[in-house]
């Protein structure tokens, strides 16, 4: 496994689609997750210290997580199938651990909250690597990286009026 953080999010120019940039703990080696939008959001809203009102889904998991007694202790990118990454959120409780599936996107907004490390296995990112020289002569999709200012306009014309729940 190799340790990455979350370097930013980016957009797919081509599809629109927000992309999670993983790089290692070095800077030398970016991974990047093509994510939905909520998750993006999701990311972001951490990334950028914006807090709400009330707990968002992976507010309310980090908290429930505590309440029975365990904690997040790191989560883990463990494999790519057919363009697909799969993760795992790793759970501490009480010395026992306990792994649960989970999206790639909604792990590291997971960690993010429970400050707790992401990890990528390291076949995954050599899987990424061989498909990135394989497809080096075609085209690939271009990233746009977005300024956290982007991400705070949106936050920001997102009111609570606006929407019949209340965050």
């Amino acid at each position: 496994m190799v340790e990455m953080k979350v370097y930013g999010l980016a957009l797919d120019e081509a599809s629109n689609v927000p992309v999670l940039v993983l790089k290692d703990m070095g800077e030398e080696v970016t991974l990047p997750i093509w994510i939905g939008a909520m998750e993006a959001m999701a990311i972001s809203l951490v990334l950028n210290n914006v807090s709400l009102p009330r707990p968002m889904t992976h507010d309310l998991l980090v908290s429930l997580t505590g309440l029975l007694g365990a904690t997040v202790t790191r989560v883990e990118v463990t494999r790519l199938e057919a363009g697909t990454y799969y993760a795992e959120v790793e759970l501490d409780q009480g010395g026992t651990l306990r792994r649960l599936d989970a999206r790639p996107s909604d792990a590291v907004a997971l960690a993010l909250r429970a400050k707790c490390p992401i990890f990528v296995a390291r076949a995954v990112l050599d899987d990424v690597a061989r498909d990135a020289e394989a497809s080096a002569a075609g085209a690939s999709p271009v990233l746009k990286t977005e300024e956290a200012s982007k991400w705070n306009d949106l936050l920001e014309k997102f009111s609570g009026k606006d929407s019949k729940y209340k965050m």
